[in-house]
């Protein structure tokens, strides 16, 4: 499963689109959402946040649009470097849109978050716009904009030459650490790694967070001309937006939150969790893993292996054969299309690729294609070196961006926390996606930079509009517990169910929610409580 890293220039200009790289770039996406969220999260202590909004003295940023590619506008936005002093240092964002088709009925601008943390929005946006609604993209220029210190917006930049990363992050296990010797050196190679964003970034550092991401938002707002905000932000993106509506509540035109966290678990904790317990396991993202992967199990098994070639006849037999495969690739790795596949391997392109349940726009992902890859698991007799040859090195996405905002936003345990007894109790009660998202959190525990001016909550500011907070039921990443927790942490917010699997309702569509989102956004009209709707395609269904 091919992972492509977005690539990290410095913040000279606008980010220009290629459609050459659509495949490529829409699977970055999908796997930044679950490995850029899982990667991070901070320790408890800090100062109190201070909910400081983008003053109107703020000089707001002039847009020269000029024409990228495939019908997009790119521009430049120059933002504070620090919002408590709005004329002080800038830097420069990357930002995107596709302008509305119907121009004589042109609502205004939609905003738009892919998630991740820290996917640029000029890589997502060109591969996700055929899946916003036809009217829509009618009625809206979609706009969407690389967040500070990731991709073309002063992107966060650890090593001068990406091979040093490569040959630092070398010796950590793939998917994640089992053994002691594995596990001491994870927490080596990022402790390390911490040290050295902090050398390269020290300014950029301290002003990551997503309230600097919102701050910045509304700038752009201001910048476009729009009196309020309409926004759509997927996964982490959904966190965002929730910010956003509790810094600027008056500012809210129409913001869909879609497959979001539970808003609490994400930035704090409840009682003592940050102290005990990663991010990740506080909002059940390793539950939420292993329920979904048990429902492709059994729907496998179920449909036979004409349909899915994983299949071993019986939802129970095949949940058998899993299990018997990871413990195979714990003490025989096999060489699967050039590349070296392990337990943890092989365990996270498994939750990866739960994300979506059918192929999408041009990521030909899902359920059916999971399955042939298991199977080719399965029978892969190839060993990757000769007996007594150390594996060769596994190539590894760059983490920087993804910490460097995560980091600031959210407690975390520290170092000293005893993390691998996290792991074992994680891997108690969800198995093997336990550790995964455990030693994922785990990559902040030395992070050393902290945003004073992140936001803590509350969140339940009274907005000027009502928020639609949707998701998927069997959500493999954030858990349909997160969204409700969401819509109930809002002041104003209505919650509308696909009673269906995979990551995000905008990559797993639903024609009857997107009726809904449509309606929202155009005219204001919530769905009525309650409403559930359908995916478009279930899983297996081609």
């Amino acid at each position: 499963m091919t992972r492509t890293s977005p690539p990290t220039g410095p913040a000279a200009g606008p980010r220009r689109p290629r459609a050459s790289r659509t495949a490529n770039r829409r699977e970055a996406v999908s796997w930044r959402l679950v490995a850029g969220t899982a990667a991070a999260v901070l320790l408890a202590a800090a100062a109190p946040t201070t909910a400081v909004a983008a003053p109107d003295t703020t000089p707001v940023p002039r847009l020269a649009w000029a024409a990228c590619a495939d019908g997009f506008e790119c521009a430049t936005a120059r933002v504070p470097l620090d919002h408590h002093d709005p004329r002080g240092a800038g830097i420069d964002l990357a930002v995107i849109r596709h302008p509305a088709q119907d121009r004589a009925h042109r609502i205004g601008s939609l905003f738009y978050n892919p998630g991740g943390p820290a996917v640029p929005g000029t890589m997502a946006l060109p591969t996700t716009l055929g899946q916003f609604p036809e009217e829509v993209r009618r009625r809206f220029d979609i706009v969407s904009f690389d967040p500070r210190g990731t991709g073309g917006s002063a992107s966060v930049q650890c090593f001068d030459d990406p091979a040093d990363e490569q040959a630092l992050l070398a010796g950590t296990a793939a998917g994640y650490p089992e053994s002691a010797d594995q596990q001491k050196a994870w927490a080596d190679a990022y402790r390390r790694l911490a040290r050295q964003c902090a050398a390269r970034n020290p300014d950029l550092l301290p002003h990551i967070s997503t309230a600097n991401v919102a701050r910045d938002m509304d700038l752009l707002r201001r910048a476009v001309g729009d009196r309020r905000l309409s926004y759509l932000g997927t996964s982490y993106g959904a966190y965002l937006g929730a910010t956003y509506a509790n810094l600027f509540p008056g500012k809210v035109r129409a913001l869909v939150l879609d497959s979001a966290p539970d808003p609490v678990a994400w930035s704090t904790g409840r009682g003592d969790q940050a102290a005990t317990t990663g991010t990740l396991l506080r909002n059940g993202s390793d539950v939420a893993a292993a329920r979904v992967l048990d429902a492709f199990l059994d729907q496998c098994g179920q449909a036979g292996p004409r349909t899915c070639a994983f299949s071993a006849g019986t939802a129970a037999a095949t949940r058998a054969r899993y299990g018997e495969l990871l413990q195979r690739l714990r003490t025989r790795p096999v060489a699967l299309d050039g590349a070296t596949v392990t337990a943890g391997s092989a365990v996270e392109a498994t939750i990866t690729s739960l994300y979506a349940t059918n192929p999408v726009a041009n990521l030909p992902t899902g359920w059916t294609r999971l399955g042939t890859t298991l199977q080719a698991l399965w029978t892969a007799t190839e060993t990757p070196s000769a007996p007594g040859t150390p594996l060769p090195p596994v190539p590894r996405h760059s983490p920087d961006q993804a910490l460097a905002l995560v980091c600031s936003d959210s407690a975390n345990p520290p170092a000293r926390a005893d993390w691998p007894a996290l792991a074992a109790s994680a891997r108690a009660r969800s198995g093997e996606a336990g550790p995964y998202f455990t030693w994922a959190d785990e990559r902040c525990a030395d992070w050393p930079a902290r945003d004073r001016d992140r936001y803590d909550g509350p969140w339940n500011r009274p907005t000027a509009r009502p928020v639609l907070v949707v998701a998927n039921t069997g959500d493999p990443a954030l858990p349909y517990e997160g969204s409700r927790a969401m819509a109930r942490s809002l002041a104003r917010a209505r919650l509308l169910t696909v009673d269906g699997y995979g990551h995000t309702v905008l990559s797993n569509p639903s024609d009857c929610a997107a009726e809904h989102e449509t309606r929202y956004l155009i005219d204001g009209i919530l769905p009525a409580p309650g409403t559930v709707c359908a995916p478009t395609k279930p899983p297996f269904s081609g």
